[in-house]
């Protein structure tokens, strides 16, 4: 039988759950709360499944998210999850089918682009994705970090106070967007993310253990900063071994993360701190005495970028320096490469929606981005622009890689001096 490819009811989330945790080669088994947590997340008008005689064989949905980017603006991203194909009907182009019409859908709806977290690097640039944040994971040998736990308090007049997840739901939002506005690549986080990370919406039946949390109060009494981590019970030979492991650190100053990075530091039998995913650029190896006490376990790409609307996303963000260029996109066919039905007035045959040439007018209080018809600067695929639209990937290096092509001299370098930034992005959270 034809395996059909739909939109899902709440009837098909029982079947839909089982086909996502078989896809992910866990126990098909759903619990109760499972299925709560699931049709409370899910928009059913966005969640697809595929169908072979009845039983679901592949499940994908998309919700919508704001991505913040450089300048402290965000933008309506189409955000991609729990994708997966049974492994007795992969290669079928069930998930081609899935993600085109999503898209689609996300492209006539005005989304500037859409993103994901991808499990597996090599699928996805078919679709137009670029991987756009990376991340580091650092494990630091506390003895040997040379942090002296007298001295390791706020020198600015601030203050770590211990805290509960009541507090935590209080005063996490609020500081979130707070850090958000500041740091370009940090999605949002709903109502629904706060309440299943501080254990008031549980997604199995595992049983809840509340993490310990800290917050940084400023010297005015603003807080300023948060860190959630929990800590095993390890002893040898009468001595404490115990690791710390970070789940969440943001903070909206450098003094709020130091003091932070600092107290965790010197809390008594912590041994080992694991990190957690940080920003490649992080503060906290050149916090320490010693950095080479922070070991790299972890380095790797995080959030994926997909252009959808060219111009609302490059005229978002806001650029280091003034200057023009004139980027040629090829976008061909649909999104995942079948033969779609979006056009470009600067090609001929099927295109994505991201095709075309648009000239960039940048500078340091924004920009303008329009079609042209003037040559092209730089040619490049739409997930060459995604890896390039945060500031993290650079133009010259992708024309080294042969991903972009530069048609006038210099222009790579060029398009770095405007993409570019001081910082490097951050994608805190998997979704």
């Amino acid at each position: 039988m034809s395996i059909a490819v739909r939109t899902i009811t709440e009837d098909d989330l029982p079947n839909w759950i089982r086909a996502r945790r078989t896809g992910y080669v866990q126990s098909p088994a759903v619990s109760k709360k499972e299925l709560a947590f699931r049709r409370e997340l899910l928009d059913f008008e966005r969640a697809q499944g595929a169908f072979d005689d009845g039983r679901c064989v592949a499940t994908y949905r998309s919700f919508t998210q704001r991505l913040s980017v450089p300048g402290g603006a965000s933008v309506a991203a189409n955000a991609v999850s729990n994708v997966s194909v049974s492994a007795t009907h992969r290669r079928r182009g069930l998930l081609s089918r899935m993600i085109d019409r999503d898209l689609r859908e996300a492209a006539e709806r005005g989304d500037a682009a859409a993103t994901l977290i991808a499990a597996e690097y090599p699928i996805y640039g078919r679709f137009g994705f670029g991987p756009a944040t990376r991340v580091i994971e650092w494990e630091v040998d506390v003895p040997r970090a040379g942090v002296d736990p007298r001295h390791a308090g706020p020198d600015d007049g601030g203050r770590v106070d211990y805290v509960d997840v009541a507090d935590l739901r209080e005063h996490g939002p609020a500081l979130y967007e707070r850090v958000r506005a500041a740091r370009h690549g940090l999605v949002d986080r709903t109502d629904l993310w706060w309440r299943r990370n501080t254990g008031a919406l549980p997604i199995d039946d595992a049983p809840w253990t509340e993490p310990s949390a800290v917050v940084y109060r400023s010297a005015r009494g603003t807080v300023d900063g948060l860190l959630v981590f929990t800590s095993d019970d390890k002893w040898e030979a009468k001595l404490p071994h115990q690791t710390a492991t970070v789940l969440d650190l943001v903070a909206v100053s450098p003094a709020a993360e130091r003091a932070l990075w600092l107290f965790l530091l010197s809390v008594d039998w912590i041994t080992s701190v694991r990190t957690g995913y940080r920003a490649p650029d992080d503060l906290l190896p050149d916090l320490l005495p010693d950095p080479r006490a922070a070991r790299v376990v972890t380095h790797a790409d995080l959030l994926w970028l997909r252009p959808l609307d060219v111009p609302a996303l490059l005229e978002a963000r806001t650029y280091p320096v003034a200057g023009s260029l004139v980027l040629d996109v090829t976008d061909p066919a649909g999104p995942g490469g079948s033969s779609g039905s979006f056009s470009s007035a600067n090609s001929s045959g099927p295109s994505g929606p991201a095709a075309g040439r648009f000239l960039l007018d940048a500078g340091p209080d924004g920009a303008t981005c329009t079609r042209t018809a003037r040559p092209a600067d730089l040619t490049l695929p739409a997930a060459a622009l995604g890896s390039l639209f945060l500031g993290d990937e650079s133009a010259v290096r992708l024309a080294a890689l042969g991903r972009v092509t530069e048609q006038r001299p210099g222009a790579a370098g060029r398009a770095d001096a405007l993409l570019r930034t001081g910082r490097r992005p951050w994608c805190a959270d998997i979704f």
